[in-house]
This record gives C-alpha cells, structure tokens and sequence, in this order.
C-alpha cells in the first residue's frame, strides 16, 4: 500500500463524520480557492486598489496576488486576516479561512487533515515511506515530484506548505498522544537523494525525543509482523471514538465500524510489541545516520 498523503474531501462540516465510502484524489478546480480570489478581486476592485498597490500594501508581487484571485494559489491565514483588514471586508474573508485551508489537501485527504488535528491520540504504521506528518520540506517536495502522473509545480508547491502545516499539531496543547511504527525499509530508501534522507533522520529524532511522541522501527530481521496487511492510521477522537484510515493509489477509505476499529488498534498494539522499543529505535535511527 502506498502512503503518498499527497493528500480528497469526505465530510464538510464541523463534527462531520469522515464516509467508510473510498475517496479519490481527483484532479477538479479548487471550487473555495476560486470563490475565495473572486471575493478578493470584488473587494479590491472596490475600493480602488490595482493589484501592484494593494501588492504593496500586502507585501505581495502583483503575479502573487493575481493567482490568488485567479484561484491558481492558496494564500496563507496570516494573508486573509491582513487582507480582510486592509480592504474594510468586515469579516468577509476570514469566514472562508478554514475551509480554505482545508481545500489545500487533495480531495481524497481533506477529512484526515481535520481529524489529526483534533485528535487526542493518533497512531500509524507505515511501510512504504515516513508519514507525511512527519516529512521534512525537501522528503516531502521531492516525493511529490516523483508522483505519476506529474504535478505541476503549483500543485506541489502548495502541497508541500499544507503537509507543513500539519506539523503544528505538535504544539498543540493539550498535547496528543503520538505512536508511530515504521518499517526498516522506509528509513533506508534515499527518496530525493542521500542529503534528503539524512535531513529526514535528522527530524525523526527530533520528534521522537518529543514527551509525547513514541516512533518504533519494525526491524527487517523479524519473522513475525502483524503488519502484513499494510499501511493504516488510528485516530482517536474526545470521547474515546476510534477510526480507521487507509489509503493507496490516490484514494482514502475510512474504518468506522466500532468491531473493525477495536480490531485495527488492537493490531496496531501488536505491531508495537514485535517492534524496537522507542529507546531502541533512536539508537537504530542514529546507526542509520552514521552510515550515510
């Protein structure tokens, strides 16, 4: 199972349950991206402003802010409120800030972005590459580039600032707790160059030495795994509510059987036992550094 996390949308409002239904990536407009820039072109046009000046008055270029308007590009939050201020819009923007963040995920994704970060324990196996969570800026831009078909600079561009954002659940407090299992092959493979691994080394033991972060490596030299059947995500929500996510090939699949959840964390538990120990897999990640 691939885990891309290039991450298509499945429920929309607050409290919206994620479907069981598979979701695809999709390749549609940006519909809130594209409502969002003719709102802010309405409203700049409105009070007298060409793109150059209000540019200025942003600390924009004027090619930045006409691809915000043309809905080509995702602004920051820090942009909307500094708009919503400087063109009088009365709040108007910054009530399409959430869900315009949300819109920068693919499709197939959009609903796990949310959930991960209200989740009061998350925690993910993964086999093919490190969990986009946990991805440095270059893993990350450089395993987008090598997806099929090609993304267009744009697309990547604003999918590497949202898989960084996401990174922000690590500050968040009450802190979640965080357990991530991942197999040996994941932190051997040199995606993107042996300078981008070692960079990504370097920020899993970062992480890893955070108090609420446990990061285990399933060793090669195992003859027993649990984790045969692949790649999956366990988030637990307040009140104790579990759900399950997959995903491969561009589409996402949510777990919301009470049976089949207990069932998937209690594998997941498994899959820890057979595992390093967290202390063990910061040495084994520290090896693996020194070898490159």
């Amino acid at each position: 199972m691939t885990q891309d996390e290039t991450g298509a949308d499945v429920g929309t409002g607050e409290g919206a349950e994620p479907s069981s239904a598979a979701q695809s990536e999709g390749r549609s407009e940006n519909g809130v991206a594209v409502a969002f820039g003719r709102q802010l072109k309405l409203l700049r046009v409105r009070v007298g402003l060409d793109r150059v000046e209000f540019g200025k008055r942003m600390g924009y270029a004027a090619q930045s802010v006409a691809s915000f308007e043309q809905g080509r590009r995702i602004p920051q939050p820090g942009f909307v409120d500094k708009a919503d201020r400087v063109l009088d819009a009365g709040g108007l923007l910054v009530a399409l800030k959430e869900e315009l963040a949300r819109s920068q995920y693919p499709a197939f994704f959009r609903d796990m972005a949310r959930l991960e970060a209200e989740a009061v324990e998350l925690c993910a196996y993964d086999t093919h590459m490190v969990k986009g969570l946990l991805q440095t800026e270059e893993y990350t831009r450089a395993v987008l580039a090598m997806r099929r078909p090609l993304l267009d600079e744009d697309t990547i561009e604003q999918r590497v600032a949202a898989r960084l954002a996401r990174q922000e659940v690590f500050s968040r407090w009450p802190a979640p707790l965080m357990s991530f299992v991942v197999e040996e092959p994941v932190l051997r493979r040199p995606l993107g160059g042996r300078v981008v691994l070692h960079g990504q080394l370097e920020q899993l033991l970062k992480f890893g030495r955070f108090r609420n972060v446990e990061i285990q490596v399933m060793p090669l030299d195992r003859d027993d795994n649990a984790g045969v059947d692949g790649a999956f995500t366990v988030v637990t929500r307040r009140g104790g509510e579990q759900l399950v996510y997959t995903e491969a090939q561009g589409r996402s699949n949510w777990l919301t059987d009470r049976d089949e959840t207990r069932l998937a964390a209690a594998r997941y538990g498994i899959i820890r036992s057979q595992a390093l120990t967290p202390r063990e897999s910061l040495g084994f990640i520290e090896k693996l550094l020194g070898e490159l």
